[in-house]
């Protein structure tokens, strides 16, 4: 019985370099169509684990012979069991690691590009969740950018890099994933920037981000910009790094812009999200590379697995940038929304510092997909 483990790292490659996976996932049928593994190349079959006690010789013949077949659940034990019967019937057959709740937390780091004076800059992506957060790295210094609660991983590569965490930012308050900010801040004597106008209920003490904010990273040129630019949240703040790179937070992505009703304020800050988005952004190069703090599809990923265009190309392609009638933008804007992210309020609570709940149920307050953006 020859039954494999493949972990997220492992799959998250195969999703960046489009290589064909059969995905045989056992957990229920509106967890599965709710939010699933993706990538461009990948087949899937849905059976509840429950529906496979009895053995699989009823899926056999749906199954691929000639490619692995990956066996997902929510936690891993069922896969083990179901993979382990596949196994046997002589099917090249894999179970992920840790399941869903493992694909949900892992992050890759990939290197966005060099900076002026030697810098680099890295962006960290939330495979299983389509979050993304940055590692600005200058002169022996870092600053973290809207990073989650995975502060593993960024400790990981700023003790690689041999540098010193000195300021960490959150663009706005998260509504959809716990911020790993204030953590990161406590561990490594780093200031920790919070939009002030986002912040009037938190019960924590923090550096006010507003647009003008200088901040130098390191001895070296390299200096990140602060833009006010509200809409998904009041306080949200993009970041213009070395004139070369956005940072625009939730208010743009790839391919839509950012929703404005997770603090229950649409009507209000609809007209807030156009002006940032069809005046304070016009008004920028339009050769900046647009770095969004998430994704919404897996196509979205460039050839390196990075996510990131052209800020010139966005103006042209990206529907959301294009609705000329301002009445016809507040009504795709508040009409076009998909469901609420999952324990939105309690995360945005958890990320004030309301409440403090532990690793598990962190883990179960995030699982599911990204839901910032407009449809």
């Amino acid at each position: 019985m020859n039954i494999k483990v493949m972990t997220a790292k492992d799959v998250t490659k195969k999703v960046i370099n489009k290589e064909q996976l059969f995905i045989l996932d056992v957990r229920n049928v509106n967890d599965f169509e709710e939010w699933k593994i993706e990538g461009e190349n990948f087949n899937y079959l849905n059976i509840p684990y429950f529906d496979l006690l009895d053995g699989v010789e009823e899926i056999v013949d749906k199954l691929p012979t000639n490619m692995d077949v990956l066996v997902v659940c929510a936690k891993e034990g069922s896969s083990v069991m179901v993979a382990e019967m596949l196994a046997e019937k002589e099917f090249s057959v894999y179970y992920l690691e840790g399941g869903m709740k493992a694909w949900s937390e892992y992050l890759e780091p990939v290197k966005v590009g060099d900076l002026n004076g030697g810098g680099e800059l890295y962006q960290f992506v939330r495979i299983g969740k389509g979050c993304l957060s940055y590692m600005v790295i200058s002169n022996e210094e870092a600053a973290i950018i809207d990073p989650t609660r995975m502060i593993e991983r960024y400790i990981s590569l700023v003790e690689e890099k041999g540098v010193k965490i000195s300021h960490v930012f959150d663009t706005h308050l998260h509504a959809d994933h716990i911020s790993g900010g204030r953590r990161i801040a406590e561990i490594s004597g780093a200031q920790y920037w919070l939009p002030p106008k986002d912040a009037t209920d938190v019960t924590f003490n923090y550096n006010a981000l507003e647009g003008g904010n200088e901040v130098k990273i390191g001895n070296s040129t390299i200096n990140i910009h602060a833009l006010y630019s509200p809409g998904h949240t009041i306080g949200s703040t993009s970041f213009i790094i070395d004139e070369k790179y956005l940072l625009s937070g939730d208010i743009l992505f790839i391919d839509s812009i950012g929703r404005p009703d997770l603090a229950g304020l649409a009507e209000d800050w609809v007209s807030d999200l156009r002006e940032s988005l069809y005046v304070r952004y016009r008004e920028l190069s339009e050769e900046l590379i647009v770095l969004p703090a998430h994704f919404m599809m897996i196509e979205e990923l460039n050839e390196d697995g990075t996510v990131a265009a052209k800020l010139g190309t966005l103006f042209a392609k990206n529907h959301g940038l294009n609705i000329e009638d301002e009445q016809e933008f507040r009504k795709i804007v508040t009409e076009n929304l998909p469901p609420q992210p999952n324990a939105y309020q309690e995360i945005r609570e958890t990320n004030m510092g309301k409440i403090n709940p532990d690793v598990e149920q962190q883990r179960e307050m995030e699982i599911g997909p990204n839901r910032c953006a407009v449809r």
